[in-house]
């Protein structure tokens, strides 16, 4: 099944939905209707139970995202800008709080916005020959679409000052050794693939208890010790009282693989 406007068009695989930014004429770049059109399919999904993951990616082997659109940025005034970044933090705040995983297959450059994009994602896989940076500041701007605080807190305060003041464009390789990428993806095999068969266990997953463990796991990187201890308590009641831990229990019972319902 597809579905989408020009800009991105959804694609479901089994559980897992794929949102793949179609505009390989501007190297995927995200302009108002495509940021638009992640956030709305973020809240959409946010709602749907036999959604299981989400994998985003770009159209093509040379771009997952090149950032914002400078060309739609050229007729903007500050006032336009402001509500354009405004945008872009509600969106990827959106893809960033789903309850369920998601995956960026980043099938080629990832700058700017694109690659605040894919540091929204709760995995990362790239290409081989991916390059991600944030070059905001040699562009006379800072990333403002969650860029500095969520690298940061991937890879500590000294390496985020070194990677976003220098403006630094890393390889994939470099990128996987500092932590920011999950599994680089060897030449000749598609990124996509990779990224559904990396995400399929989490498909097949207990649903209630992934979407707490994502919660819980957020709650570190911004609560004291005990406040997390208490989050991962209400997160745990969550999913004593539901079916799916009763099947897990039948099936190791018996000896087969459960069957999870998302109840």
């Amino acid at each position: 099944m597809e579905t989408g406007s020009e800009s991105v068009r959804v694609e479901r695989r089994g559980a897992v939905e794929v949102w793949r930014i179609c505009r390989p004429e501007r190297r995927n770049a995200l302009d108002r209707a495509t940021v638009a059109r992640l956030a709305r399919e973020a809240h959409r999904v946010r709602g749907e139970r036999d959604v299981r993951a989400v994998v985003v990616t770009g159209e093509g082997d040379k771009a997952f995202s090149a950032g914002a659109d400078l060309k739609e940025r050229r007729d903007m005034d500050e006032t336009d800008v402001r509500a354009f970044l405004d945008l872009w933090r509600a969106a990827f705040g959106a893809i960033d709080r789903l309850p369920v995983p998601t995956v960026a297959a980043i099938n080629g450059v990832a700058f700017g916005g694109g690659f605040e994009l894919a540091l929204a994602c709760d995995f990362r896989l790239a290409a081989e020959h991916a390059v991600v940076g944030l070059p905001e500041v040699t562009l006379a701007i800072v990333p403002g679409a969650g860029g500095t605080q969520r690298l940061t807190r991937l890879v500590g305060p000294a390496v985020a000052k070194e990677l976003v003041l220098f403006g630094r464009r890393l390889t994939a390789a470099e990128a996987h050794a500092l932590g920011l990428l999950h599994r680089v993806v060897p030449a000749g095999e598609d990124v996509l693939e990779a990224a559904l068969r990396f995400v399929e266990p989490l498909a097949e997953g207990a649903p209630v208890a992934i979407a707490a463990a994502l919660e819980a796991i957020d709650a570190a990187a911004d609560l004291p010790l005990e406040s997390g201890l208490e989050v991962e308590r209400r997160v745990y009641e969550r999913t004593l009282v539901t079916r799916d831990r009763l099947e897990a229990l039948a099936a190791f019972r018996e000896k087969r693989q459960p069957r999870y319902t998302g109840q």
